[in-house]
């Protein structure tokens, strides 16, 4: 089969590799589409893989090609999206359901051959069935979706609330809509780009707030009636974005840091008071996994997806590109700023 192999430092070539084997217990998948995640650029263009050679990609959809013996639930022909944590199921971690903090785990796409290929094999489990009207495209989404969804289910969240979302890219763009699938009075979308906040509004945020603008923080607190809001999800990992959620939060609000940060981080003693006097609570998340194995996050994404509540927008999507010219994608992202959105690699091209 065709696949997009990574030798070396800003080598990553097309090229025919072994077919991948079908144990028992795995499923061979003809992959269809595959997102290039921003974890993939640096193991690319900066040479971060765990090792050499290996094929990446995680973000995945496709259909059943082939099914191991003693699996039961899924067959040839099903359309399915990729559940690329692959847990050790041993550690204490994963006993207690926490699969995301398992020590041992492995990883396909980064620790085992991933989807940028015509084909890739998973155990069962890691493979989510979708139904007709979830497309492919969609299901190439079924990763962040479910990211996002694991990062509202991090704080005891409560509809009837007032939600803030910091950072309009597409991780904000469905926290945002998780939390109006599940109750939110108002869900404030706040972001440096008009666009993106366009899009939010589109999507059923019911404000936006460019925060750019001098005076954001005194339009964000007359939306909430100058209480802060309940819920603030970090979804940009950006050290500006991450103060700006402990001045926006209420007292005893719940917070939650989805972004994952780049830069060292210090607050003040101002800054970091707040969270003493407003007595809010604040906590982190991690991939998107829960028990029975990989979780509802999943589950909900095919059901919400396949429902139209959770809206997908073809922005979402910058450009497809065929497998033949992954290369070329990688190319792409060494120009700050050209790539606005999600490159999608089209396995039968």
């Amino acid at each position: 089969m065709k696949a997009g192999v990574v030798h070396a430092k800003n080598d990553i070539r097309y090229e025919d590799i072994d077919l991948p084997e079908v144990k028992a217990g795995d499923v061979l998948i003809q992959v269809k589409y595959t997102g290039i995640c921003g974890s993939d650029i640096p193991r690319v263009n900066e040479g971060a893989c765990h090792n050499f050679p290996i094929v990446l990609g995680h973000e995945f959809s496709g259909t059943i090609a082939k099914v191991g013996e003693k699996v039961t639930s899924l067959k040839v022909g099903d359309r399915v999206a990729g559940v690329p944590l692959v847990p050790c199921m041993e550690c204490e971690d994963c006993q207690k359901g926490n699969y995301s903090l398992c020590k041992h785990y492995s990883f396909i796409g980064s620790r085992q051959n991933g989807s940028f290929a015509q084909y890739v094999v998973v155990p069962e489990k890691n493979a989510v069935k979708f139904e007709n009207e979830v497309t492919f495209e969609q299901g190439a989404f079924f990763e962040p979706a479910t990211v996002a969804l694991h990062g509202l289910q991090r704080v005891n969240y409560k509809g009837g609330k007032r939600v803030a979302i910091l950072g309009g890219g597409t991780i904000g763009m469905f926290v945002m809509q998780w939390a109006k699938i599940f109750g939110a009075k108002d869900v404030v979308v706040f972001d440096i780009a008009d666009e993106r906040l366009k899009l939010g509004e589109r999507l059923g945020a019911t404000g936006s707030i460019n925060t750019l603008e001098d005076d954001f923080m005194q339009k964000a607190m007359a939306l909430t009636d100058g209480r802060g809001f309940d819920y603030v999800f970090e979804t940009a990992g950006n050290t500006i974005t991450m103060k700006m959620a402990f001045e926006l939060a209420a007292n005893k609000a719940e917070i939650c840091f989805v972004g994952t940060p780049t830069k060292e981080l210090s607050f003040s003693v101002k800054e970091w008071e707040n969270m003493n006097r407003k007595e809010f609570i604040l906590t982190g998340s991690w991939m998107s996994y829960s028990a029975p194995f990989p979780g509802e996050e999943w589950k909900l994404v095919a059901h919400y997806f396949k429902t139209g509540d959770l809206k997908f927008d073809d922005s979402f999507i910058f450009k497809k590109m065929p497998l033949s010219q992954i290369s070329d994608a990688f190319e792409m992202f060494k120009q700050p700023g050209m790539v606005k959105g999600k490159i999608l690699i089209d396995s039968e091209k």
